[in-house]
């Protein structure tokens, strides 16, 4: 980033950045091998799902995953988070079209932050190899021990709360939304998308806007299927939530 930006670049993370979700990656990760954690994380994945299916709001969905990781401690989360992204970088976790857009973006001096749902654990070891400068997560609430409740610090980084942080990113850096960037694949980014000049809609997943909308929008394809992450017995395979640097901790509450 240049000292005085003239840009900023927004990237949604999962099946946009890189290819997979980061969050069932590295619980897949912390819950470890065996017949137990399978059974464990096959139960925790259909329960995501079946609200998914049911319409229930992607913010609270959110909320349903940070649940599973009550009584985790946060330290174990992110050397979990380090083991998972050192081994699946070397397996075409960076999803190339968009890394090499972000590249060309931190390059030309832009402010590149990451905009995501998942938390640090996932964020924070991707974001040291992109170079991005910010990062805009949600944060689970975390005890004076280091113990996650479960709960979150403040409402998911989903949906609204995405453009919200980008607008006030966007002021407080002196950025005029219509020269900023923003790539995303998901119906729930829309608000993000819509809040600058120039969207970059990521693969051709279920998008809303009407197509008067999006023809002008720019486009990159998506990454390739890949299979959810699962652990059996052998090997396991994801600003109201914090703007902050990028290589600075998550917000903690005691």
């Amino acid at each position: 980033m240049s000292i005085a930006p003239a840009r900023a670049a927004f990237f949604d993370v999962d099946e946009t950045l890189i290819t997979c979700k980061s969050m069932a990656c590295v619980l897949a990760r912390y819950w470890g091998r065996g017949e137990v954690a399978a059974r464990r994380l096959a139960a925790a994945r259909a329960s995501l799902q079946r609200q998914i299916r049911d319409g229930v709001p992607r913010e609270q969905v959110n909320r349903s995953f940070f649940r599973f990781l009550a009584g985790s401690h946060l330290d174990d989360l992110e050397a979990s988070g380090r083991e998972w992204y050192e081994k699946a970088r070397a397996g075409g976790l960076l999803h190339r079209p968009v890394h090499e857009a972000l590249r060309r973006h931190r390059d030309a001096g832009d402010l590149v932050v990451l905009v995501s749902g998942a938390f640090s654990a996932c964020l924070d070891p991707l974001a040291r190899e992109v170079g991005a400068d910010l990062v805009v997560c949600t944060v689970p609430e975390v005890t004076s021990a280091g113990v996650l409740t479960g709960e979150l610090t403040g409402p998911p980084m989903i949906g609204e709360a995405k453009a919200e942080a980008a607008r006030r990113i966007m002021s407080v850096f002196g950025l005029a939304a219509e020269e900023c960037f923003v790539y995303a694949d998901d119906e729930s980014d829309l608000p993000l998308l819509r809040s600058v000049g120039h969207p970059v809609l990521v693969g051709d997943g279920p998008i809303s806007a009407p197509p008067s909308e999006t023809a002008s929008w720019s486009r990159l394809p998506g990454p390739a299927p890949v299979t959810p992450p699962a652990a059996p017995a052998g090997s396991p395979t994801g600003l109201p939530a914090a703007a902050r640097p990028a290589h600075a901790p998550a917000t903690r509450a005691a």
